[in-house]
Order: structure tokens, then C-alpha cells, then sequence
């Protein structure tokens, strides 16, 4: 048989029992003034039988004519009396029930103070419970300090994109002895506006990954380096993994570099090292396709399956947030070690080719150029915002775009598509703000986005095109003004 446990309760429950109601008093009355009445009607019934009802009142009536006093005195007895009694028990039926209300409310509060008290204790309980250990170690820690950017000392204010790639430019000569041609700066700066994924691309020693080291510098925020391994196949890789085994999440420091980016104010830069050493449309495809979503606020990557109590704050039921402020930069080598780059990841990309080596030259003041400027994402996108609003393409480029679209697909069966229309006419407004001439902004991104679709078409048809395509952009753009694009088209033409 199984022994039942006995159920312990509380001594200061009792209080709590819904007081019973007490009608004793009140049946005592009642019985009284029942007998005395029906002894008096007994008596008068008697007395009326036996015929010395008539003498009695006789008695009575000669006994109140002859005094009146006791005449008063008969009839408060017989009449006043009574209802007062009656009036009295009203009165205290009605004390007693507003004396039992009052109590059952004072201790019904008592029971909920209690209820309440019981509910507390069970939560102190709860909490003290033994937890497992965090799984998150760094992301934890970043919870209980704010992040430090680099560079405390006074900073330079911006209060333009033009401005903000002569400081740049003027920076990197002058601190980190790197020199860049200003039409590169302001593909970058124009780039890093149209799109959060900027691939630098050129021969080795053009500076790929020293131009965003230098970035993170000049914004007075480091830029992290991811070196991308050959193996990398899914976002595991890049954002880390729990192990069951030690039940620790083996964190990376990307993963701890986007957690610490979330509800920054600061320009956070991301520099993928050599990104297509791997497939990038495999390890990157889930931050390929957040990065669509027209909304930031929607943009969460998972990380853990479940939840713990201990999580890092941040974190949504297992999930990241993409951060806004944070832009991806990855350098790439186009060599026998590397993989292609898919259109896919062209077409959400804005592309830097970093194909020559810049002159030296002389910063003027060269001991303010070495500080770092003040500058939040958020001031940088009004910046853009501000210009892409304003600026329109003149009507002789928006013509000329519209013939070339009718010339290549009629040739060669390639259009533009409203996401390379809408890249094309941000990244114009852009760059001309930042000091450049509309048609060499139109030059650039038509040979990165455009003509670079040439290279999936039958490579014998395009090599036989191509002088009637070089001949085509001289008449329609003027002779040789289109030099990135007329000297891209030969470069097909050579290798295929």
C-alpha cells in the first residue's frame, strides 16, 4: 500500500475559513416572544370560553376610565413596547450581517496577502535553483561591460560624403602610409552606400584588405578580419556551433563582433579575407538573403535551437539580429585556388577592382589628417539619403541607358532588372557627391554590373561581337569616354 503523505497546512489558514453565520440570538427571541404570545392567546381564549373575558374587560375598561395615567403606561406595554423589540431586532439583524461582511473582506485581504506571499517565497525558491552553465561565455560578458571604440582623442566632425573621402583618403597616406587614387575612395565610400557587401577585388599587393583596415581605423572603430578557410561550407563557420559534448557554444569572433554591434551607434566593418577561397553563395547564403529583406528589424540568423535561462540578452528565442551598422567586405583573388563568384552574389555586391598600385603623394596637413573622424552609421545614411533624394541622372543618361538596354538584349539577351536600375542610379547619386563626374560613375558600374553578365554568354559570339559592342558605346557615349567599360570588353575578348 502506498502511504499517504498528510498534507501540512498552515496554522494562519484557519483564519481564512469563511466565518459561519450565527442565528442563535435570533431563534432565542423569536421562541420568547412565540411563547408569550401564544400563552396570551391561550389565556384570552381561555377566559372567553369560560365567560370572565367580559368581567376582565369590564375591569380593564372602569380600571382606565378612572385613571389615565395607567391608562399611558397600559398602552406603551401593550403597544409601543412591542415595536420597539421589533425594531431593535432589525437593527442588530442588520449590525450583524455588515459586522460578518466586514470581517469575511479583512480576511479575504488576509488570504491574498498570503496567496501572494506563498507566490514570492516560490519564486526566491525558483531562482535559487542550480542553473547550468552559460554556454555563451564572451557573448555573456559583453552584457555586463559597453564596448570601448578605439581612438578617445578629439575627433573631426563630417558634415559631407565629398568631405568624408578627402579625410579618408588624407588619412590612410598620412597615419598608415597608404596611398590611394581618390576615384577609388569614392568607389568605396559610394559602394559601402548602395550596399552592406562590398567585394574588393584585384591582384595581390593593391591593398584589398589594407583599404578596410584603414576604414575601421578612420572611424575610430577597428575592423574585424575574418581569414575564410577552404572547408567552409555553411554559416556554422562563420557564426560558430554548441557542442554537446562540453555543452559550450564554441563562439566566433564575428559572432561576438555582430553581438556587440547590436544597438551601437558606432560604423562596424567586416572584413571577409579572401571570401571566395570558399563558395561564398554556401557559407554566406542566409546573410545574402536577410540582407533582401527590406526591413532590418526582420533580420534575425539562428544560432541555437533552444533556449536557456542564462542566454546572453540579445539574443531572441535563439536568435541574432543582423545588424544594421555592420557592413561585410571581402577581398578576392581570381586565381587557380579560388572559386568563381556567382551572379548571385555579384548582383546584391558592389565590387571595387583595386587592379594598380597609387602614386605617393603629399598630405598638407598631415598632422590633422592623422585623427580619426566622428561618424555614426546613422549620420553616414542621412548623409546618403540626403544626396540620393536630390540627385537625378540627366535625361541624355537616362536615354542612353534605355537605348543600351533594347542594344543588349537584342544582342546578347541580358537586361538590367529593377535591382541594378535602382544600384545604378543610388550609386551615381553618390559618387558625383563625393566629388565624381556622372558619366565616369555610369562607366564604372556598368562595366562591375552590367557587362560582366557577358562573361556566362557563349564566349565565340561575344569574342565576335565585341568590336561592334566597343563601336556601339563610342557612338552612343562619345569616343573612349567609356574607358572601364571599352577596355572590359577587350579583356573578354582576349580570354575568350
Amino acid at each position: 500500500m502506498r502511504s499517504r503523505q498528510k498534507k501540512v497546512i498552515p496554522m494562519s489558514n484557519k483564519i481564512y475559513k469563511k466565518p459561519k453565520k450565527h442565528y442563535k440570538a435570533d431563534i432565542f427571541f423569536l421562541a420568547l416572544g412565540l411563547l408569550c404570545g401564544g400563552l396570551l392567546i391561550t389565556a384570552i381564549i381561555y377566559s372567553w370560553q369560560t365567560g370572565q373575558l367580559a368581567e376582565w374587560l369590564a375591569i380593564v375598561k372602569e380600571f382606565l376610565v378612572a385613571s389615565p395615567f395607567m391608562s399611558a403606561i397600559l398602552l406603551m406595554l401593550i403597544v409601543v413596547i412591542p415595536i420597539l423589540l421589533i425594531l431593535l431586532l432589525i437593527i442588530n439583524s442588520k449590525r450583524r450581517r455588515k459586522f460578518r461582511e466586514i470581517m469575511f473582506s479583512w480576511q479575504e485581504a488576509v488570504r491574498l496577502a498570503a496567496e501572494q506571499e506563498e507566490k514570492e517565497r516560490r519564486a526566491a525558491e525558483a531562482e535559487k535553483e542550480i542553473l547550468p552553465d552559460p554556454r555563451f561565455g564572451m557573448l555573456n560578458l559583453l552584457d555586463t561591460r559597453s564596448p570601448v571604440a578605439s581612438g578617445r582623442e578629439a575627433r573631426r566632425e563630417i558634415r559631407s560624403l565629398s568631405e568624408l573621402c578627402t579625410c579618408f583618403r588624407d588619412f590612410a597616406a598620412s597615419k598608415l602610409k597608404l596611398y590611394y587614387a581618390m576615384s577609388d575612395i569614392r568607389e568605396f565610400i559610394a559602394g559601402l552606400s548602395v550596399s552592406h557587401i562590398l567585394i574588393l577585388q584585384g591582384m595581390s599587393g593593391t591593398g584589398k584588405t589594407s583599404l578596410a583596415y584603414a576604414f575601421g581605423e578612420f572611424i575610430g572603430n577597428h575592423s574585424t578580419i575574418i581569414p575564410v578557410q577552404p572547408m567552409w561550407k555553411e554559416r556554422t563557420d562563420l557564426l560558430g556551433y554548441y557542442n554537446e559534448f562540453t555543452k559550450r557554444f564554441n563562439e566566433t569572433p564575428l559572432l561576438r563582433k555582430m553581438y556587440e554591434a547590436i544597438d551601437r551607434p558606432e560604423i562596424y566593418i567586416t572584413v571577409l579575407d579572401e571570401l571566395n577561397i570558399a563558395r561564398v553563395e554556401y557559407y554566406f547564403a542566409e546573410f545574402l538573403s536577410l540582407l533582401e529583406i527590406p526591413d532590418p528589424e526582420s533580420r534575425y540568423l539562428d544560432i541555437v535551437t533552444d533556449v536557456w535561462k542564462n542566454d546572453p540578452k540579445k539574443l531572441r528565442q535563439g536568435r541574432i539580429k543582423l545588424p544594421e551598422n555592420m557592413w561585410f567586405i571581402g577581398t578576392a583573388n581570381n586565381d587557380d585556388s579560388t572559386f568563381a563568384i556567382s551572379d548571385k552574389v555579384y548582383d546584391r555586391a558592389m565590387v571595387l577592382d583595386l587592379d594598380r598600385r597609387s602614386e605617393r603623394f603629399t598630405v598638407e596637413n598631415e598632422r590633422e589628417s592623422m585623427r580619426a573622424v566622428s561618424i555614426t552609421a546613422e549620420r553616414f545614411k542621412e548623409l546618403v539619403a540626403q544626396v540620393q533624394e536630390h540627385y537625378e541622372i540627366t535625361t541624355r543618361n537616362e536615354r542612353r541607358l534605355k537605348v543600351l538596354d533594347r542594344y543588349l538584349i537584342e544582342k546578347f539577351g541580358i537586361t538590367f532588372g529593377n535591382r541594378i536600375m535602382r544600384q545604378i542610379r543610388n550609386y551615381i547619386a553618390v559618387y558625383v557627391s563625393c566629388g565624381g563626374e556622372e558619366l565616369e560613375a555610369l562607366d564604372d558600374i556598368l562595366c562591375k554590373k552590367v557587362l560582366r553578365k557577358l562573361e556566362a554568354q557563349n564566349a565565340a559570339y561575344v569574342r565576335s561581337e565585341s568590336e561592334a559592342l566597343c563601336r556601339f558605346f563610342d557612338e552612343l557615349f562619345g569616343e573612349g569616354r567609356m574607358e572601364r567599360c571599352l577596355r572590359y570588353i577587350h579583356r573578354i575578348e582576349r580570354n575568350g
